[in-house]
């Protein structure tokens, strides 16, 4: 789910969290093996320190979707109108729970096929090709490379979201009270230290308190913009119903954005004390994503209503100026996705020194572990600074990453795995499945189109301006 976060930020892990289960490599004990003739249960197999509750992942789904990605959807309205952004929240919705849900199915099927107790996102999509028909078994290490690239990327335009989210919140306020009219890339330089003290923070352990933190700072937050946007009449009657089919791609990619969470399904279903609870009626996974679908639509529709075309790319930066409390509501958001931030780092960090460690001396391990860092936060905030405005750079990562990895993944990996004999009558589940995935190439190839015409028309803007 979108903490997006980035699309959603992320929230503290549970106990039991492992985030190497992005890609790890699960060994099967002579205690795991069983006899080819008798059926393997892989809920039976796994071996989890410290599982978490049924209760304990609903929890974890819900605060990792409900952040920067909720603040947005007033914009994604704007884009949509109020029925149809309304009824396009619902359908994108259920398209995102779907696809999880084929995921999840599809690894739980994977693992029972190939004795293994638990997979991994990276590792589902490599085994179902490894397992898949003949000509597709040599793509299998691609497909697992793929994603975990994809994931690296997602969680890496995310942060660049993030820093941009930071800088402009602090310039909203800080410009407004000592009357300066400092850019808001000026803002992206001064906010490198903190970004860059946050993201050298390399175990998870230290990164819990910032979370807990940012989670009290969320909820103020909302509490403030929910009594500015009900504080006064709202009015209906000048808000469209439709707005064009031209903003129809940012409505869907910001929406994309938003809801996907599709990086830490598989970390929280693994670590489940019971995992046949995270599927099913009503299920972990069905009861977040129903709450989750319900508070987007009530903010986005309401959010609109109250502040109409004005809205921006996150509804705080609406709140009024002059007011104290709106403004320590928007530094304390601001505060929040500081302090989520290295969490959001530390999930492309992990994947990609997994990747390289071993070529690195030991000795040197610490010196490059802070130089890749800073490197790496150099160039998220130097990507920042080219693409200073939250609306069109959120609907550009999630039309390139979120649909990708959360829409297309999951519909060619459940159609490889059950190609060519379990795809139903008629080949139903192969016809559905290319209707998942021409939406979502077409929200990956509009909405990216869109959003850089969109950054294209800003930057001339600023040129005539200058």
């Amino acid at each position: 789910m979108a903490e997006k976060t980035p699309s959603t930020p992320p929230a503290e892990p549970p106990t039991g969290f492992n985030l190497n289960e992005f890609n790890s490599t699960t060994a099967l004990t002579e205690k795991q093996r069983l006899e080819d003739d008798e059926e393997y249960h892989p809920f039976e197999h796994r071996e989890v320190a410290k599982p978490f509750s049924t209760g304990g992942a609903l929890a974890h789904l819900l605060k990792s979707s409900l952040g920067t990605g909720i603040l947005a959807m007033p914009m994604a309205f704007k884009n949509a109108g109020l029925l149809f952004g309304g009824i396009g929240t619902v359908v994108v919705g259920f398209l995102c729970t779907y696809c999880v849900h084929i995921l999840v199915k599809t690894s739980h099927d994977v693992c029972k096929k190939g004795r293994i107790p638990l997979l991994g996102f990276a590792e589902t999509v490599g085994k179902v090709f490894e397992l898949g028909p003949v000509p597709l078994q040599r793509f299998s290490n691609a497909a697992r490379l793929f994603v975990d690239y994809a994931l690296m990327a997602t969680y890496y335009s995310a942060g660049c979201v993030y820093i941009v989210f930071i800088a402009t919140s602090f310039a909203k306020v800080v410009n407004y009270e000592l009357e300066l009219g400092w850019d808001v890339r000026i803002w992206i330089a001064l906010m490198f230290v903190p970004v860059w003290v946050m993201g050298q923070i390399r175990e998870l352990k230290y990164l819990v308190p910032f979370s807990a933190i940012a989670n009290l700072f969320i909820v103020i937050t909302f509490g403030v913009t929910l009594y500015f946007m009900f504080n006064v009449e709202l009015e209906f009657h000048d808000k469209p119903l439709f707005s064009s089919f031209a903003q129809l791609p940012l409505f869907f990619s910001t929406v994309i954005f938003a809801m996907e969470g599709i990086g830490v399904v598989m970390p929280v279903e693994n670590t489940m004390r019971k995992p046949q609870h995270f599927l099913g009626c009503p299920g972990v996974l069905n009861t977040a994503m129903i709450t989750v679908i319900v508070l987007y639509a009530v903010m986005g529709f309401f959010g609109y209503v109250r502040f109409g075309d004005i809205v921006e790319g996150s509804i705080t930066l609406n709140l009024p100026q002059d007011q104290v409390v709106a403004q320590v509501a928007q530094i304390l958001i601001a505060l929040a996705i500081l302090f989520t931030f290295g969490l959001q780092f530390y999930v492309p960090m992990d994947i990609l020194w997994r990747k390289i460690q071993d070529r690195i001396p030991k000795e040197k391990h610490n010196i490059s572990q802070i130089a890749i860092r800073t490197g790496i936060i150099l160039i998220m905030s130097a990507i920042a600074a080219a693409v200073p405005n939250l609306e069109p750079f959120i609907s550009l990562v999630g039309a390139l990453f979120f649909s990708t990895l959360g829409l297309l993944v999951p519909a060619v990996v459940e159609t490889v795995f059950k190609w060519p004999n379990a795809l139903g009558p008629f080949k139903l589940l192969f016809v559905k499945n290319i209707i998942v995935g021409v939406f979502a190439i077409f929200a990956l190839v509009s909405g990216s189109i869109v959003s850089i015409q969109e950054i294209v028309e800003i930057y001339r803007g600023e040129g005539e301006d200058h």
